[in-house]
């Protein structure tokens, strides 16, 4: 999942943004309100988190303008304020979730993933089960029957995000869109290198083949788990 961090407070932007890059989440930064707009514009990202009191514009002005626009990424917003009316500001603005500094970065960490669960037309289960291949997503665990997989944050990412998109096929260049972050300019291949050694934790061993390539469109997940 591609995450947008809006946050002036520089050190709090980049402890955030390094405990959820460490979960296998792509993270983005932007230091004001025009930034943050201008990059959650575009869709790619599949959460904002969004603090309130930035300069340029401020969230409820940058909440607002994506609504108005069509974008409907979930917006968790930050304050440092607290009270019934500058939540319901907030929501009225057309936000998702409501958290008021100083917060505990486990708190954080569950409205993310209650957010992402509710994003799309329905709720994600607790775990994806696509034939004896299990997911689950709050955990980052992954396991071939009764058999755990042990995955890196990255690889488990990659895999989640075929996971959303079962049956589909997914695109190299749609998989770095949502797993790495924006600063990211190095050579598309590296998703072959890690769909290769997903496929060699979760297929091989097993005698499955959950991951489809097709070639020169990009990769497929079984929806019977392979």
């Amino acid at each position: 999942m591609r995450l947008l961090i809006v946050e002036d407070e520089k050190r709090l932007a980049e402890v955030v943004a390094a405990g959820l890059t460490a979960e296998g989440y792509a993270v983005d930064v932007a230091g004001d309100g025009r930034t943050g707009l201008t990059r959650a514009r575009t869709g790619v990202y599949d959460l904002v988190i969004l603090d309130i009191m930035l300069p340029g514009l401020n969230g409820y002005q940058v909440c607002a303008k994506l609504r108005e626009e069509g974008v409907d990424t979930p917006v968790l917003m930050l304050t440092a304020k607290d009270g019934e009316y500058d939540e319901a500001e907030g929501l009225d603005t057309g936000a998702d979730d409501y958290l008021t500094k100083p917060f505990s970065y486990v708190v954080l960490q569950a409205r993310i993933r209650a957010l992402l669960r509710r994003r799309g037309s329905g709720v994600a289960p607790s775990v994806w089960q696509f034939g004896d291949l299990a997911i689950e997503p709050a955990g980052k665990r992954c396991r071939r029957g009764d058999t755990e997989v042990g995955l890196t944050a990255k690889e488990f990412a990659v895999l989640e995000y075929l996971a959303h998109r079962v049956g589909e096929i997914v695109s190299k260049s749609e998989i770095l869109e949502h797993v790495w972050d924006f600063t990211y300019d190095g050579d598309v291949n590296i998703v072959e290198v890690y769909i290769s050694n997903i496929r060699r934790k979760i297929d091989t061993p097993f005698g499955r083949s959950a991951i489809t390539t097709m070639r020169g469109a990009g990769y497929r997940l079984a929806a019977d788990g392979g």
